[in-house]
Formats: C-alpha cells, sequence, structure tokens
C-alpha cells in the first residue's frame, strides 16, 4: 500500500474531521496488510509533522488543527493494542515532550513503541517543571532520559534541565536522548544543549538506542551551547 497516498488521503480526513474516513481508511491499511509500526512510523508520524509545521505556519485554522489532533490521537491509542511485545531489555526509559497537543501525541507513540521493544517506561508528557523532572530521575534512577520538543520555545527549557543534571551529577550513568521538529530544524543544536543521542524520527530511534547505547557527550559539548546560541536563533524560529 502506497505510503505517501495513504498520508495525502489520512490528511483531508483528519483536517475535516472526517472520523468515518479516518476509520475506513484504517480499515484499508489494516486490510493490505500494513504493520503496525509502518503506519505509526510511516504515516501517523509524517502526518504529526505535517498538521505542526502548517499551524505554525497559519496555514491550518484552529479548527483543522483541533479536528487532526484529537484523530491522531485515537489512531495512536488504537495502534497501542496491536503491538507484540518484545522481551524485556531490563533497561529503564523516563520521557517528557513538550506541552503542545501535537507533541503529547508524538510523546504517546514514541511511549508505546519503545515499550513494545522491551523498555520499561515512565511517560510524564508535557509542561513538568525542571524540578519535578530532575526528583523523577533521582526516585527512578533510568538508563535514558528521553526528552521530545517541537517549538523553540522547549529549547531553553531542555538546556537548563540538562545543565542541571550535569551539573548535580544526577545519576551520571544515564544516558539523556532528544528528538522532535526543532532539533531537526535547528542542525547541531542537540550536540550544542549537551545531550548524549539525537534522533530524527521514531523509525531510527530504536536502532539508535541499540547501537549508540554508550553515547555519552563529552565536556566540551557540554558548554559549547551556551557560546553558540546565536548561531541557531534563526533555525530555532524557523
Amino acid at each position: 500500500m502506497n505510503h505517501e497516498l495513504c498520508i495525502e488521503r489520512a490528511f483531508e480526513c483528519l483536517v475535516t474531521g472526517d472520523r468515518s474516513g479516518t476509520h475506513a481508511l484504517l480499515r484499508d491499511m489494516e486490510e493490505a496488510g500494513v504493520p503496525v509500526e509502518d503506519r505509526v512510523c510511516e504515516i501517523f508520524w509524517p502526518l504529526l509533522e505535517t498538521i505542526s509545521r502548517m499551524y505554525r505556519a497559519d496555514q491550518l485554522s484552529v479548527l483543522s488543527h483541533h479536528f487532526a489532533t484529537r484523530l491522531l490521537r485515537q489512531l495512536v491509542v488504537d495502534a497501542r493494542r496491536e503491538y507484540q511485545a518484545r522481551p524485556s531489555r531490563g533497561r529503564k526509559i523516563l520521557l517528557f515532550c513538550g506541552a503542545t497537543d501535537v507533541d503529547e501525541i508524538a510523546g504517546h507513540l514514541v511511549a508505546d513503541l519503545v515499550e513494545a521493544d522491551g523498555y520499561e517506561v515512565w511517560f510524564g508528557g508535557g509542561g513538568v517543571a525542571n524540578d519535578e523532572i530532575m526528583n523523577a530521575v533521582g526516585f527512578h534512577q533510568p538508563d535514558i532520559l528521553l526528552l521530545f520538543g517541537s517549538t523553540a520555545a522547549d529549547a531553553p527549557n531542555i538546556r537548563s534541565l540538562i545543565d542541571s543534571i550535569r551539573e548535580q551529577n544526577a545519576c551520571p550513568d544515564m544516558q539523556i536522548v532528544v528528538g522532535g521538529g526543532v532539533f531537526n530544524r535547528a542542525e547541531g543544536l542537540a550536540e550544542e544543549i549537551g545531550a548524549d543521542l539525537w534522533v530524527r524520527t521514531p523509525r531510527s530511534l530504536l536502532p539508535e538506542l541499540d547501537a549508540s547505547r554508550d553515547r555519552r557527550a563529552v565536556p566540551a559539548q557540554r558548554t559549547v551551547g551556551r557560546r553558540r546560541k546565536a548561531a541557531t536563533a534563526d533555525a530555532l524560529a524557523a
């Protein structure tokens, strides 16, 4: 089944609030044998990115945005039931995201994906203060702190959180992984703010976590963001 045609058809259904059309498309994908991981990573995720980008550019009305995000949230929730859980990896992920509707859906999507791959996951969503995240890190002692942000406003907060974690040496063996639109639009931003690993899409997340589980930012990388903050201002505003 052609993914581009699915995305085009789904987009029209989502932004017009066409629930019956959306469910009919989902049935077509299921009958065509499209695996749930392909639906989530190759169709739902690009739709999220498109809706977020167009809304930021004032190319979608508030109503169209609400129609689309409510339907997409339901699709992501329903997809979770179809995952085949893999054996436990014995590793823990603490996951937070930005505060927008799109961020929350992306966070749910990623949480379900990594949980099905055998990770133990705590998903705190968006709008959580950094001191509460620090407390959660201390309590859960996760192997990975995964932070998703889509807007320019997310970057300074994530930078501040990473700085606090480094300065307090909280959970020193924990890997800090970032992803989301703001990091895709601003090349080098993840390195500048001191993240250990950056992932562009959910499809790349799982293999990157496997291949780069020992990657850590060197001390010089952890401070370069303060020196180069102005260099990424234009990209962050995009």
